[in-house]
């Protein structure tokens, strides 16, 4: 509405203005090419108030939609009012610093082709130009196979066979949904990609299809190998992608269990609708299935992580020293062997070397009576075991701590 009011008052003070300038024509020719200057418009508004009144009564006419139109806009959006005073619309776009180093020159579809996103997963090379969902141009080619390392591929238009197969999409103004075209043969394609660090794949692109897709591309181009993001060299936990989600239940499984020995991660099927996800993992840890119910958060500077998350980083992993052939074997069967703390557990041995129990989980039994299960914090200057419990499903913790006297048995949950 306030937009209909805006455009309707600026068109009757459009058409009062037009109107005044004919006026002036009719009084006279000096009087109708000075009119087009405003200081003289003025001049002669004054001068000829009678042959300018009406043309003077529509533009102020004009005036109240407009100044309606500004106020309904001040109420509901004050800064979309803001920018139409400061003239932003009249600049041209701040276009955002491209991730990757696309450089291709041709064209796709008959249109010129700058794609900023590009990747390689799962055996399909896909360019896109556009960041809403449906992309404005977008090239993707399906190798037969996955590969990995390196990429080097080259079809010629007689070639036949399992050869990777072309599908252009497009999509213009008048239309919701893009229109598509594929091709398994009949076209050149050069592929040349070598890996760069951390998970990019960077090389030479030439793909020319026949006279009728009018499509024809040579350059350049970089492509992610997965959907993980790094910042100085570590992954960007803020990243929404299903790859960002695995990489942090990876690392808080391997935390949790005290062990990298983590694997065949599954997840459910989820979509990022907001700051928190639910999900069910299921994963192969030291050859037990565990299945486990997690929640995620999703935090303006750290990303996705865990919630309750407080389990130590593990130990860097050590190179041992080649040992003789002949004790070989049985030094890889001592270093596979999980250490089982539960065994020999004490609370001596607790006092003793608290870091190797913190974060585990623990039953205590009071002398007097009583159990209290929670996770091991650590101990206190005077001897005191503080034992950390969750409470309920808020997220809420109570602290607990029991001088040596007070316990009558103390449990090591976890190996």
């Amino acid at each position: 509405m306030d937009a209909l009011l805006i455009i309707g008052g600026l068109l009757l003070m459009l058409a009062g203005l037009v109107w005044l300038v004919m006026r002036a024509f009719a009084t006279s020719l000096l009087w109708g090419w000075g009119s087009l200057l405003p200081p003289l418009t003025l001049i002669y508004v004054v001068r000829h108030w009678a042959r300018a009144r009406s043309a003077v009564m529509l533009i102020g006419l004009g005036v109240i939609p407009l100044v309606v139109g500004f106020t309904l806009l001040a109420s509901k959006d004050a800064e979309r009012l803001a920018a139409i005073v400061r003239l932003d619309w009249l600049k041209p776009a701040a276009q955002a610093p491209a991730e990757l180093a696309i450089d291709l020159d041709g064209e796709l579809n008959g249109q010129a082709f700058r794609p900023q996103q590009g990747e390689l997963i799962d055996g399909v090379l896909s360019l896109r130009e556009g960041l809403d969902f449906f992309a404005l141009r977008e090239l993707s080619i399906r190798l037969p196979q996955p590969v990995e390392g390196p990429v080097r591929i080259d079809v010629l238009p007689q070639d036949s066979g399992d050869l990777p197969e072309v599908e252009l999409s497009w999509l213009l103004p008048e239309q919701d949904l893009p229109e598509a075209r594929r091709l398994s043969r009949g076209y050149t394609l050069h592929l040349d990609l070598q890996p760069q660090a951390p998970n990019r794949l960077v090389g030479d692109f030439h793909l020319v299809l026949p006279p009728r897709f009018k499509t024809s591309l040579s350059g350049r181009v970089e492509l992610y190998r997965d959907r993980l993001r790094y910042v100085d060299g570590q992954v960007d936990r803020r990243f929404d992608s299903r790859d960002t989600v695995a990489h942090v239940l990876q690392d808080y499984l391997q935390r949790r269990f005290a062990s990298r020995d983590v694997h065949d991660l599954k997840l459910p099927p989820f979509t990022f609708g907001g700051d928190r996800l639910e999900l069910e993992v299921e994963a192969r840890v030291e050859q037990r299935d565990e299945r486990l119910a997690l929640r995620l958060h999703k935090s303006a500077n750290q990303g996705w992580s865990v919630e309750g998350d407080h389990f130590p980083a593990l130990p860097k992993a050590t190179v041992a020293q080649a040992a003789p052939p002949s004790e070989a074997t049985p030094t890889e069967e001592r270093l596979s062997r999980r250490i089982d703390r539960r065994q020999r557990f004490s609370l001596a041995r607790l006092q003793r070397n608290p870091e190797q129990y913190r974060n585990l989980s623990m039953r205590l039994k009071r002398a007097s009576g009583g159990t209290v299960e929670g996770r091991f914090v650590g101990v206190d200057d005077d001897g005191s075991i503080r034992i950390s419990q969750q409470l309920g499903s808020g997220g809420g913790q109570a602290s607990f701590s029991f001088k040596p006297q007070e316990i009558g048995n103390l449990e090591l949950l976890e190996p």
